[in-house]
Order: structure tokens, then sequence, then C-alpha cells
């Protein structure tokens, strides 16, 4: 017998024995739900059991003064089964054993999973209780949000988890639009010292940088300008393929940017709604040869394909750096960020530009779902119903007022406590403080907020600032395929089969090029040839392209 047949049947048999053992040590839970969009009325039970998540340094939920006035107000109790390790080897043991708690918190289950258990009726379908009666801040929130209901509707038409998620973005700066803090992650930037010293302006082309990054290499401006070692200057060091660190900013040259995606990296979603991958267009093949001239004339940093995001910020914090990506100019360039500024989004050689914005920041329903156990899930949905309130989800994300919230400002929106604050009153940092407070599950933060209940801190509103002011003027077109579009387990089994082969082949031959030159006529076909018949990605369109009808369908 093989070892991997005999490691499945031992696994089976481990599952079916702890299954025997829970059986054993008290009855299987009773399902009092009817099934798929039918309405419990029942509301006999005030006392429940919650399974689930907490933070490592968390002291418990029992005497969260937050959350214990907010089963006041919905008249229950909760009796709180929480864990910091195993909590999915424990979760999965209870379902298999059909002995369950009322509901699953803080759990983080994929949209697979929740549908899975959804369709077997171990989670109830909450669509009928989410009513201006029962749920009256959720109800409002997915009639003003419909990208949020689509978001937790599975593909069978129900709702088996309620929403969590995070709108940073500049509505919560009272920008007019709301643009997510994720939409264009890497902010170009360049030494405006060194082009002042060569008599330079800022480039608003591809060919002007390229220009530039010569006289870079040529005058040694890290050495000349700073002191440093000659032959010190990187004219221009990014990561490769990195998330805000990359060289992927310089690719709107050729009217794309191939992020790396929460979804699939490289595919994008036009105007019209038609879905594609930009690394098998004639544009895609250009930009990779030219930037490596760039490489091949030492314009680029030959270690950007291996170098950690620490090693960038060493070299950037140095002096080395003409030119670089990040978050922020000061995180990445220290005592040296007020000799940079931003670059445009640059033009390419033939009058191209074009940013491809980035999902982020999106609606998950995995930290909530109510059992077939749960004999009232009425009485226990009104109490998770006060979690989307403003000034509620705030305490359950950061912490008490009086405790994380100690000030107001001139419009009564509340000041998250400084980290000075908080080592003086507590003996702790802000961040620690927060650990200690913080309750896992549904909390969803609509932009809003910020504006009405809490300030958002200052790192985040100047990178907003940054993006509504400075970057998106320069997008022409911000359509963008949604992180929350609900894939189907047979769409999920092709995603998981073809996904990461497709985005390690394209990556690979990606830098490969870059490095080494190319491609030829011979290799480009070679490569289209390879992602089709060996990496999926005709299957891997019509699954994306499929679900984003359904989700356009359903907004």
């Amino acid at each position: 017998m093989r070892r991997n047949t005999i490691i499945k049947i031992a696994g089976l048999a481990l599952i079916l024995a702890l299954t025997l053992t829970l059986t054993g040590c008290g009855s299987k839970s009773p399902n009092y739900n009817a099934g798929p969009g039918t309405l419990n009325e029942d509301t006999s039970q005030t006392e429940f059991t919650l399974m689930g998540a907490i933070s490592a340094l968390s002291p418990g939920y029992e005497n969260n003064e937050v959350l214990n006035k907010l089963q006041e107000e919905a008249g229950i109790k909760i009796k709180w089964n929480t864990m910091s390790d195993s909590l999915a080897e424990q979760v999965n043991i209870r379902i298999a054993g059909n002995i369950m708690p009322d509901a699953f918190i803080g759990v983080g289950f994929s949209n697979y999973d929740i549908a899975r258990h959804g369709e077997d009726g171990a989670f109830i379908d909450l669509t009928p209780y989410i009513t201006p009666e029962i749920m009256p801040n959720l109800y409002q929130i997915l009639e003003e949000h419909p990208n949020i209901r689509a978001a937790i509707t599975m593909d069978d038409g129900c709702i088996y988890g309620l929403p969590a998620g995070e709108q940073m973005g500049t509505g919560g700066i009272g920008k007019p639009e709301d643009y997510s803090i994720y939409t264009i992650p890497q902010f170009s930037m360049i030494n405006k010292a060194w082009l002042d010293e060569l008599g330079l302006p800022v480039p608003t082309t591809l060919d002007e940088l390229h220009d530039a990054l010569v006289a870079f290499k040529e005058n040694d401006m890290s050495a000349t300008y700073y002191g440093n070692a000659p032959g010190s200057t990187l004219p221009m060091s990014t990561g490769f393929d990195q998330w805000c660190w990359g060289q992927n900013i310089f690719y709107a040259g050729f009217g794309f940017t191939n992020w790396i995606n929460d979804v699939c990296n490289d595919l994008t979603l036009d105007s019209s709604g038609k879905v594609r991958f930009v690394c098998t267009d004639d544009k895609y093949r250009e930009a990779l040869t030219y930037f490596h001239d760039w490489y091949a004339e030492g314009l680029m940093d030959v270690e950007m394909f291996s170098q950690s995001d620490t090693q960038l910020i060493s070299k950037c914090q140095q002096g080395y750096v003409g030119v670089s990506t990040w978050w922020y100019i000061e995180e990445l360039m220290g005592e040296h960020a007020e000799d940079y500024v931003f670059l445009p989004i640059l033009t390419g050689p033939d009058g191209t530009k074009n940013v491809t914005v980035r999902t982020g920041g999106g609606t998950n329903s995995g930290q909530l779902s109510i059992t077939s156990a749960c004999k009232s899930p009425i009485n226990l949905l009104k109490f998770f119903d006060l979690w989307y309130e403003g000034e509620n989800v705030m305490q359950l994300q950061y912490g008490p007022i009086g405790i994380y919230f100690l000030e107001q400002d001139e419009d009564g929106v509340w000041l998250s406590i400084t980290e000075e604050q908080s080592q003086e009153k507590y003996g702790k940092g802000a961040g620690e403080l927060k650990g200690e407070y913080e309750v896992y599950g549904p909390k969803l933060i609509l932009s809003k907020y910020y504006m009405e209940n809490f300030r958002m801190e200052d790192r985040a509103i100047e990178r907003l600032t940054d993006l509504y002011d400075y970057w998106m003027p320069q997008v022409d077109d911000t359509s963008v395929y949604p992180i929350d579009c609900v894939f189907t387990s047979r769409e999920l089994d092709t995603i998981d089969r073809y996904k990461t082969d497709f985005q390690n082949a394209v990556s690979e031959q990606e830098g490969l090029w870059i490095r080494d030159g190319g491609p030829t006529d011979e290799e480009w076909q070679k490569y289209i040839d390879h992602l089709n018949k060996q990496c999926g990605m005709q299957e891997l369109l019509t699954v994306y392209q499929d679900a984003y009808d359904r989700y356009a369908a359903a907004e």
C-alpha cells in the first residue's frame, strides 16, 4: 500500500474518532432552522455561545466593557469560547461532529467554506433577517452600498455571513470622490536636489527620465552630492513586481500598470466590463524590451530581482538612490526626504500614459456566521446590528471611549490616543493598547465614519491627500476588477488549479526579459502558447468574466 494512501486512511480514521468522541461527550446540535430563505421567528433564547478568534494580547471578552454594554442593550448574554491558536482545527472538529456553537466569530472563513457550510445546512441564510425591523443599521448600509450586498451574496443567492471590511479612502478625508488608499500602491519619486544640481527639470516622459538617470550615473551623484563612496550611485532602485515598491508604475508609459493584485496579477477590467490579461498585449512586450535597455545600461539596480524592502530602504536612506517607489517619500528616504519630489505619470515613447488602478479594502463575509444550532437568530442578529453603528465599531476596532479615545475635535470627532499619552497613562504603546481591546468579528468601517465618528491616523490622511490631489487627476479610467467578486465552487477549483502557475510563469518570464532582453517573435509565441496550454489562461479569463458579470448584475 502506498504511503499517501495510508496517510489518507489514517486521517479519515482520526476525523471519525474525533467525531465519535465529541458525540459521546454530548448530544449533537439540533437544527432549529428550516432552510434558505426561511425566517425563524423564535425569540425565546437569550443566552448564546460564540466560538472564534481573539487577539493574543486580549485578556478575554468576558469583561470587555463595550461588548457587555452592547449585550445589555440587545437584551442577551454571550458565553465566549475564544482562542488565538489552533482555531481552525477546533472549528473543523465542531462542524464535522455537528456540535456547534450558536455562531462562529472572527474565524475568517473563505467564500468557498461559507458557501459549502451554507449549502449543507451548517450555516443559516441571513437574508430574511436583514430587514428594517431586525437589522436596521445593516439594512440601511446595504441599501446605500449595493456593492457590499453583492460581495456577501453567494452564487445560490443566500447570505451566510455578515459583512466586514474597512473603506479607508479619500471619502474619509472629505473628498467628493472616494478612492481606496490602495488605488495606486506605488508613488514614484526622484531626487530633485540632484536634478537641480545638474540643471535638469523634473521628467514628464520616460525618455526624459532615462536621460536624468544617465546623468545621475555619469556624474556619480551619490558621491558628488552626499559624499558617499565613489561609484555608489544607483540611478534607479526598486523591487521587482512588489506591492508598493516595484517597477510597475513606470509601465504606465505603455498604457498599463500590472500591479501585484489581490484578485489575480495582470488581470484588468476595462470600462465596458471586459476582463483581460495585460501580459499578452503587444504594449507589454514593448515595455519589457524598452526597460531591458535601461537595465543593460546600468540604470536599474541589478539587485532589483532579489533585494528585500529593508535593503531598498537602507540604500535610499544612505543617499545612494536617485529614483524609487514607495508608500511615502519620508518613510523611504529618511533624512534625505526633503530632496525628493513625486514623479508624475510619465508619457511613453509613443505619447501613451495610463494607470491601471488597483482594487483594495474589500468586503468579506467570513467573520460572523450563525449556525443551525441557534434557536433564536433574531435576538443574536439584533446584537450584531449594533456593531454597524459608527461609534460602536470604532470602539470594537480600537478600544473604548475614555481609554483609547480621550478627546474630540471641534466637530465632535474622536481622536485616537497618541503614543506619548498611551505610554504615560498605561505604560504601553498605542498599538499594544489596541491589541488588548480590539474585538474580532464583523466590523465594517465605512468612509463616512472617519468624518463623523473618529479621525483617521495622520499618515493615512497624508497619503490619501497625495493620492487625490496629485495622482488621481492623472488617471483617465478608474475601472477596476472588484476584489469582492464571489466565485462558485467550480470556479474556485479552476482558480486553485491554474492561478499560481499562471502568475509565476508570467512573472518569471517578465523578469528574464528585462534582465536578458527579448522577446523575439519565436519566444513571444512560445510564451503565449504556454500560458494557454499549460497555465489555463482562457479558463481563468472565463471564470473572472463570469464572476464579474454576476457581480455587476447584483449591484
